[in-house]
């Protein structure tokens, strides 16, 4: 019998609370935000939430108290005024052209110019926003209150035809500058969007617009947090891990390894993605929800347009506010719409250096992306990966490391030579940081049937993959020796915090040969420093 009803196909918030569905209460955070400003611009990924908060503003200031009984903001506010509001889902108006757009827009500023009246001397889709708002404030009485829902999304599939992304924006620009002129008449303006355009380019002179979005006090106006998982959802975790017959510890390690990881500020909450984490929780299991319906298609179309593999390289990479933060049509690289469209996130932040470290956020996002991008970089189909992973998988859960080390050399064998330029093969650099990406994509894959960890690819390769009775460590060698790789693990400590897990360490140095172009030595000893075996390989 199921005791909890999720909202996993609605983001209506008058349907969730009269429903009696799972709702994560933010009423105070926004109560806050209308207190302190008037202009509000939040950026979040995709499915991050944004519509259920823009719909629960709306509900807000509509004045129907009644669906927040029992809510933090029933505390804190007392008049329950009714404004007029104006709420505007441009994802409505995406993947058209731009007349198409226009009319759209017209179409949507028609439905409260049926409740408001129309001037019919007002022509473009500024001119009758304009119009539609005094009205709106001259017959209410009220100041009025503006919603936009994904703003970016009719110029994102613009974004690299600049022709059609300018006619667009001079749209956009036309009926978004309405905002800032009158101002007299608006009592609260909340806009969100996945990716950051620049001001001018579309908001023009709207510089009063306070971006909430990399703000530590709103880092978990989204999604849901840590605190939140630990404590009103606590029941719903324990009715998982009931479910799936394993301990709450164990349900909370599964979720967060899966869902969580998301950060959005210098010390943001821990925030974990509320669409995969709610599905999960309804659904009773660990499945990967985020790619479900066309992201990796979308992103794919965004990333033809840079090296595609440099996507993966991005894991762990360091970087200043500004390099990553810029506005997307003004990127020379991908990395803004990666950590914009929440395919990277804020691992860490050095105050000092004032740089962050970006990191794939949890096991859901990285699996997607080299899933997703492993077929484009290394030409191999998507079954050949899942054959790979299977077979290594079932090999290191029999203990048989060199099991596991043949079939990927098998794999290795069968990649096309053409897929890394004769510039980057006569460069060491670059045959490293190819056959370290290969590793990398190949142990990322493994990870959707065992435990592994890959640290990052940016620097010198460490991975560890655990089973029920086993834990590996691997230090990956490009032209060098088992011998040096072995060392590392020691003289870094790579093994030393497994040492007391209680499970059998297994430290394996492995060798390749940019040469011949795949593995050519591997050495796998016992805690002890006991061989427990070696494999080279002719180099014919």
């Amino acid at each position: 019998m199921r005791r909890y009803k999720y909202p996993v196909d609605t983001d209506q918030f008058q349907r969730i609370r009269e429903d009696g569905k799972v709702y994560v209460d933010k009423t105070d955070m926004m109560f806050e935000l209308v207190d302190k400003y008037q202009y509000v611009f939040l950026a979040r990924p995709r499915r991050f939430g944004k519509s259920l908060l823009c719909n629960t503003f709306k509900a807000y200031f509509q004045g129907q108290k009644e669906l927040f009984e029992g809510l933090k903001i029933m505390d804190l506010e007392k008049e329950w005024k009714k404004y007029p509001v104006l709420h505007f889902i441009m994802s409505g108006l995406k993947n058209l052209t731009i007349p198409e757009a226009k009319s759209a827009l017209e179409l949507y500023i028609s439905d409260y110019e049926k409740i408001y009246g129309r001037n019919t001397s007002e022509v473009s889709p500024g001119k009758r926003f304009r119009g539609l708002i005094h009205r709106a404030y001259e017959q209410t009485g009220e100041k009025v209150v503006v919603i936009l829902d994904e703003y970016d999304a009719p110029a994102m599939r613009l974004l690299y035809d600049k022709e059609q992304l300018e006619a667009m924006r001079m749209m956009l620009r036309e009926f978004y500058q309405v905002l800032k002129d009158e101002g007299a008449y608006l009592k609260f303006v909340f806009v969100t969007g996945v990716t950051k355009f620049s001001q001018m380019s579309i908001f023009s002179e709207l510089n009063n617009l306070t971006q909430i979005s990399m703000y530590d006090d709103y880092s978990g106006l989204c999604g849901i947090t840590q605190k939140e998982l630990d404590t009103v959802l606590r029941p719903c975790v324990e009715d998982y891990a009931e479910a799936l017959q394993i301990s709450t510890d164990e349900a909370y390690a599964l979720l967060k390894k899966n869902y969580d990881g998301y950060h959005f500020s210098p010390n943001s909450e821990d925030v974990y993605a509320p669409f995969s984490l709610l599905r999960a929780l309804d659904g009773r299991n660990s499945y990967h929800y985020w790619f479900e319906s066309g992201t990796t298609t979308s992103l794919i179309e965004h990333l033809q347009h840079y090296p595609i593999r440099t996507a993966l390289e991005y894991d762990g990479v360091e970087v200043g506010i500004n390099e990553f933060n810029v506005s997307c049509e003004n990127a020379s690289t991908p990395m803004p719409l990666l950590y914009q469209g929440g395919y990277l996130t804020i691992d860490s932040y050095d105050p000092v250096l004032k740089t962050y470290t970006l990191h794939f956020p949890n096991l859901e996002v990285r699996e997607g992306m080299v899933s997703g991008l492993m077929p484009l970089i290394l030409k191999r189909s998507i079954a050949d990966g899942n054959s790979l992973t299977r077979n290594m998988a079932s090999s290191m859960y029999k203990g048989n490391l060199p099991g596991a080390l043949t079939a990927l050399r098998s794999y290795i064998a069968k990649i096309p030579y053409d897929i890394i330029t004769k510039e980057e093969w006569d460069d060491r650099e670059g045959r490293e940081s190819f056959y370290k990406l290969l590793m990398y994509m190949a142990f990322s894959m493994l990870n959707t049937l065992v435990d592994t960890e890959v640290r990052s690819i940016t620097g010198r390769a460490d991975v560890v993959v655990k089973t029920k009775t086993d834990i590996y460590v691997l230090e990956l060698k490009v032209d060098d020796t088992v011998d040096n790789a072995l060392s590392q693990i020691d003289s870094k400590g790579y093994s030393i915090p497994y040492e007391a897990d209680g499970r059998r360490v297994t430290k394996c140095g492995v060798s390749i040969s940019s040469e011949v172009r795949n593995i050519v030595h591997w050495r796998a000893v016992a805690a002890d420093g006991t061989v427990i075996d070696e494999q080279r390989f002719d180099k014919q």
